[in-house]
């Protein structure tokens, strides 16, 4: 059992420690840059330079502390939307890229059904997602150490456990384009377009009378500012990013058992 799994899972582990290495060095270069912006810019000086818009988009509160820094530098910019737009994009050539290259006819003649090999190969993004939780958190406790500075490791650790569901889901966009789409890199773009306009509305339309149409976004259910700043923990936006994943492959597994291949 579990053939696909064990195989896809296999091909991803350089990637993903090359991916985690990648995110271990941009935490590094932020937590190492922000002494300079302390020591430049009193409480936040820095921020009311920037547009508001651009405050709105990215949901900047503050960079005063290391934790608000964190939170808008490394965990809403390089989580929030790189990680995302990563993982769906990523999940997009699941499908896509068998029938492309031929490969799909291959596969479907094994005693196989395609749910099984579509759930199989969904479940193998879970390599890159455990591995840049599990090995960039100790990079960015030991880097806030190096600079003076401290940040509470249950935060640390509750954003980066919270993160995982999140992830899933925008994986989760991914899947349902690898199957509506034959072509790869047609797949693959409209992955990476709807990721990004999801994050776009929920970001834009939030605190307006179309707010709610940015309850569909995976963004509204993982704030790094809440977890950093208030060490709150949204477990309700974890279990609906959890049960937004199981619809997105659910939708995709019935759809791609129904799809002429």
């Amino acid at each position: 059992m579990f053939e696909f799994l064990r195989y896809d899972g296999r091909k991803r582990i350089k990637g993903s420690v090359y991916l985690s290495a990648g995110m271990a060095i941009l935490a590094a270069v932020v937590i190492w840059v922000y002494p300079s912006f302390s020591d430049s810019f009193d409480e936040d000086e820095l921020l009311e330079a920037y547009p508001p818009q651009l405050i709105q988009l990215f949901d900047i509160e503050t960079m005063a502390s290391i934790e608000g820094f964190l939170a808008f530098e490394l965990y809403v910019f390089g989580w929030t939307i790189l990680l995302g737009l990563y993982l769906a994009y990523s999940a997009a050539g699941i499908i896509a890229d068998d029938i492309d290259r031929g490969r799909m006819d291959t596969l479907l003649a094994m005693p196989v059904t395609r749910r099984r090999l579509l759930t199989e190969k969904f479940a193998s993004l879970a390599v890159p997602i455990l591995l840049v939780n599990v090995l960039v958190p100790p990079v960015v406790l030991a880097s806030v150490e190096l600079i003076g500075e401290s940040i509470s490791i249950a935060d640390l650790a509750a954003i980066h456990l919270l993160s995982i569901p999140y992830l899933f889901a925008c994986a989760g966009i991914g899947i349902l384009c690898s199957v509506a789409f034959d072509r790869t890199s047609i797949a693959q773009r409209v992955a990476l377009g709807g990721t990004f306009a999801l994050f776009l509305f929920e970001s834009l339309l939030n605190g307006t009378d179309y707010e709610a149409i940015g309850a569909v976004a995976p963004m509204r259910y993982f704030d790094p500012n809440e977890i950093l700043l208030e060490s709150s923990y949204d477990l309700a936006g974890a279990a609906t990013l959890m049960l937004m994943t199981f619809v997105l492959v659910g939708v995709s597994a019935v759809w791609f058992t129904r799809k002429d291949v």
